[in-house]
Parts: structure tokens; C-alpha cells; sequence
């Protein structure tokens, strides 16, 4: 049960992100929120939950991959939104790419894949928040970005003017 503190969380709209990380022998997928911070150098944050594989997997590598999610993975994002343990890209059958510079894979079907390495990071809570800077992306404009607000999905809409 979400309490009215806690809902403040819910009602600032932001981008869907499938976050994907690997090192030689493990790798992970998580859906994460992110925003970027400065346009030039490319930086965003993003926050990862402490004891998690994913975390952990992140703090070994210092790299990742932010796939921002189509409307099409949807349900993807849903998936990997819980806690789950175990391989996700098999149990969920995700069709995975290589990523040009970092070694975490891409996600095939997303609206784009944004390689990221760490700069810094700092503790908050039982989370890890993480300034990373965007060193390749790939895009695909034929697709549509998924936002979350208000505890649901939504796709992008008409350019308002």
C-alpha cells in the first residue's frame, strides 16, 4: 500500500527506462526512471537500490546501458519493474544487441539505447544515485518513448505547440 507521503513519488511524469548491465560473467535488467542534468556533457541520474544484483553488477563495472522503453515493451517494463532473481533476459525472452562502447547489451525494440558510464555517485536512503555520462546512443524515431505517470504508462502524444 503506497501511504500520501510516499505518493508525491507518483506524480512527477518521467521517461521509462530499461536499464541493462553486465560484466563478464553476469548481467542484469531493471526498469529505471532517469533525467538528464546537462545537455553538454550528456548527463543523467539515475538510482539503483542498494543489495540489489543490479547495484552491485553496476558498481563492478561502472557502466550500463539505459534503454529508454517503447510503447511496445510495455509489458517488458512491468516485468522488470519487480524484484525478480535469476536470468530475466531468458525468462522474459528479451532479444538483446551489442552495445558500441560499453559491454552491457542493448535492448532490440527500443525507442534508444544510451551507453553510460559512471562519473560519480552518492548514497541516498537504501539507493545509490548515479551521474553517468552518455558516451554512445543509438535511436530508433520509427518507435515511440514510454512515460510513467501517476502509477501508469503512457505513450507520447502530439508535439504541442
Amino acid at each position: 500500500m503506497v501511504s500520501e507521503k510516499t505518493r508525491v513519488s507518483r506524480i512527477m511524469p518521467c521517461s521509462v527506462n530499461l536499464l541493462t548491465v553486465a560484466s563478464k560473467t553476469e548481467r542484469d535488467a531493471m526498469t529505471a526512471g532517469a533525467m538528464f542534468i546537462s545537455e553538454d556533457p550528456p548527463l543523467f541520474v539515475v538510482s539503483v537500490q542498494k543489495g540489489i544484483l543490479t547495484h552491485r553488477l553496476i558498481e563492478e563495472t561502472g557502466q550500463f546501458v539505459l534503454n529508454v522503453a517503447s510503447t511496445e515493451q510495455t509489458g517488458l517494463a512491468k516485468q522488470l519493474g519487480h524484484e525478480k532473481v535469476g536470468d530475466k533476459f531468458r525468462e522474459f525472452g528479451i532479444a538483446t544487441g551489442i552495445a558500441r562502447v560499453v559491454q552491457a547489451p542493448t535492448i532490440i525494440g527500443s525507442f534508444a539505447s544510451i551507453e553510460c558510464k559512471v562519473v560519480t555517485s552518492l548514497p541516498a536512503a537504501n539507493f545509490t544515485v548515479y551521474v553517468v555520462e552518455a558516451v554512445e546512443f543509438t535511436v530508433n524515431e520509427d518507435l515511440s518513448p514510454l512515460v510513467w505517470d501517476l502509477n501508469r504508462y503512457y505513450g507520447l502524444g502530439k508535439e504541442m505547440k
